[in-house]
């Protein structure tokens, strides 16, 4: 019983229609899933990833319209990051933000990769980071229609990193409860007395890492637009996730106990921190509904939702997610 990796991340946006036209025609994602958030049917849940929604490509947003900022602090999902091929991925990516106004730093290493720190229009704080000579988990495959170069595009999530009070009580829900491995360590950008943490999963790589920083000097994060909601790690199918339920209550820990989410299968609980992660099945995955060529071009409702369908329309701002308009 091993998670495979990070299954998806989900982060919140007060304006849907700028948040599709950031990651479909400036980063070049694919929406994948136009639907509604399960547990609030009054907002937009999207979902970008790559040509097929394949786990480990997710990115996701809730629509919580006038949302205030996030105010950036501890114990919170402090960065995440998206893979690309290699290193010459990331000078193309550094040129293409420069093109389109897009906020970003310089070029660097992180944990021995080249990587671009950027942030989108709400302040959501990104990482690219290069697969060149990378192993482990398989990333994904470019959506063809994308407006980037298929050799500079997106193919996944990489490390995802947190920012907590107390490390050791996050490590230990890491290794002794998610099976996570110690992988080694870097210096965070505060100086090199504070390190980062590495973590890694199943096959290792990019896709299967979580960096954890603790930081004693900070206020707790207040979560808004350009702030995480949370982070999902891959489980194979549902029967090895009734056995992570039993893990996890076994453990004491306080949990949602299982969920179908339609597209996938789910268990939620927070890590001492606060931070909430998820486990999720790697199916029946986002074609269950739709056609593969046409994932994310109308409200997708799962069928316990359909009965409400036009209750729901009437609640949401038309968004069009017609595709192939290219900047």
């Amino acid at each position: 019983m091993e998670l495979k990796g990070i299954h998806h991340v989900s982060a919140l946006t007060a304006k849907a229609p700028g948040n599709y036209e950031f990651y479909t025609k400036i980063l070049g994602l694919r929406l994948i899933k136009k639907t509604v958030n399960q547990d609030d049917v009054s907002i937009y849940h999207l979902f970008y990833g790559d040509e097929q929604g394949n786990p480990g490509t997710e990115l996701t947003f809730f629509e919580i319209p006038m949302a205030a900022r996030t105010h950036e602090g501890t114990n919170s999902i402090s960065q995440v990051s998206l893979r690309v091929k290699s290193n010459r991925a990331i000078e193309y990516w550094k040129m293409r933000f420069e093109e389109n106004n897009v906020q970003h730093g310089d070029i660097t290493s992180v944990f021995g990769r080249m990587a671009l720190p950027f942030k989108d229009h709400e302040g959501q704080r990104l990482l690219l980071v290069s697969d060149e000579n990378t192993l482990g988990i398989a990333a994904g495959t470019p959506w063809g229609r994308s407006p980037i170069p298929s050799e500079f595009a997106v193919i996944g999530l990489g490390p995802v990193k947190l920012t907590v009070a107390r490390m050791e009580e996050t490590a230990r829900i890491m290794t002794d409860i998610l099976g996570f491995r110690k992988k080694g360590t870097y210096p965070s950008e505060g100086g090199a007395e504070r390190q980062i943490a590495v973590y890694e999963t199943g096959e290792g790589g990019t896709g299967a890492e979580v960096h954890i920083e603790e930081r004693m000097d900070l206020p707790p994060e207040r979560l808004g637009r350009g702030g995480v909601h949370h982070v999902a790690f891959r489980v194979k199918d549902e029967q090895e996730m009734q056995k992570w339920i039993e893990k996890v209550a076994d453990a004491g820990i306080p949990n949602s106990g299982f969920i179908d989410r339609f597209y996938f299968r789910s268990l939620y609980f927070r890590e001492p921190n606060g931070i909430l992660f998820e486990l999720a099945t790697d199916g029946p995955g986002f074609a269950t509904d739709e056609a593969i060529e046409h994932l994310g071009e109308s409200l997708a409702l799962p069928p316990f939702l359909e009965p409400r369908r036009q209750e729901i329309e009437a609640r949401l701002k038309p968004l069009d997610t017609t595709p192939g308009k290219e900047l």
